[in-house]
C-alpha cells in the first residue's frame, strides 16, 4: 500500500497537497504523521531524524510506494497520474494539460510573499492580521492579485467548477491558498471567494480541516492567541 508521510495538517501547506489529491481521487494509501514538536527543523530533532529516515531531502511529503520514495510535491503528483491514469489526475486535453501543469510550477516556484506572510493555520481566523498584512506588503497584495487573475481566467475559459472543470492536481495544488485566503480573510472578488468555498466543500479537503481542527499537540511560539489544551 502506499505510504504518505506527512506533518501537522494544521500547518502543513506541503503535506495538505497530495494527501487531498489521494483522497480526492479515491486512492487507498496509509497516512503516516510526523508530527513537528519542538524546533523541528533542526538537524537533531525528532522530526527531522524521522522523516531522513525515508527521504534523503528530510522534508513532508514523501510519498513510499513498494520501497521507492517520492518526494516534492509536483514530482508526487506526477507519480500518482502516472501509477494511475484511469483516475485523470491531469485534463484529458493536451493543451489544458500543459497549463495545468504550468500554474502548480508556479505555485511551487513562486508566491513567496503570501505564502512567508500568511503561513497556513486552517484552526485560527487572523482577519485583523491578513488587513495589517494586505495594507502593509505590496508584494502580497501582487501575489494575491495574480492568483485571482489565474484563476479567473481558468474558471471562465473551463466554465467551473474547479480550475479545469473537474478537480485535478491543480485544485488540490492551490487548496492551501484557499486556507490562506479564509485564515486572514484576503480580499479578493466574490467569484473567487466561491471557488474557495467550492474547493473547501470538496470532501478530500474537509477531512484535511476536520482533521487539523482536532490537532492540539503542537503551538508555535508566535500565536499568542492560542492555547494548548
Amino acid at each position: 500500500m502506499l505510504k504518505l508521510y506527512i506533518a501537522n495538517k494544521n500547518y502543513s501547506s506541503w503535506s495538505m497537497r497530495p494527501w487531498v489529491l489521494l483522497k480526492q481521487a479515491g486512492i487507498v494509501f496509509e497516512e503516516v504523521m510526523v508530527r513537528f514538536g519542538a524546533d523541528p527543523f533542526s538537524a537533531t530533532s525528532s522530526f527531522k531524524q524521522a522523516v531522513l529516515a525515508v527521504s534523503p531531502g528530510g522534508r513532508v511529503p514523501v510519498l513510499v510506494d513498494e520501497g521507492l520514495a517520492v518526494w516534492d510535491t509536483l514530482a508526487i503528483a506526477e507519480y500518482l497520474a502516472e501509477k494511475f491514469p484511469e483516475k485523470t489526475l491531469w485534463p484529458q486535453d493536451v493543451q489544458a494539460r500543459a497549463r495545468a501543469r504550468s500554474v502548480c510550477a508556479e505555485m511551487h516556484a513562486g508566491f513567496g510573499a503570501l505564502r512567508s506572510a500568511c503561513p497556513m493555520n486552517i484552526e485560527a481566523k487572523l482577519s485583523q492580521t491578513g488587513a495589517i498584512i494586505w495594507r502593509d506588503q505590496a508584494a502580497v497584495r501582487s501575489d494575491v492579485e495574480r492568483i485571482v487573475t489565474m484563476w479567473t481566467e481558468l474558471l471562465a475559459q473551463h466554465k467551473g467548477p474547479m480550475l479545469f472543470g473537474e478537480f485535478t492536481i491543480a485544485d488540490a495544488y492551490f487548496a492551501p491558498v484557499c486556507m490562506r485566503i479564509k485564515t486572514y480573510g484576503l480580499p479578493v472578488p466574490s467569484h473567487i471567494t466561491d471557488y474557495v468555498n467550492r474547493v473547501c466543500a470538496l470532501p478530500g479537503v474537509k477531512a484535511w480541516i476536520e482533521d487539523g481542527l482536532t490537532e492540539q499537540d503542537f503551538v508555535p511560539a508566535d500565536e499568542p492567541y492560542r492555547v494548548a489544551r
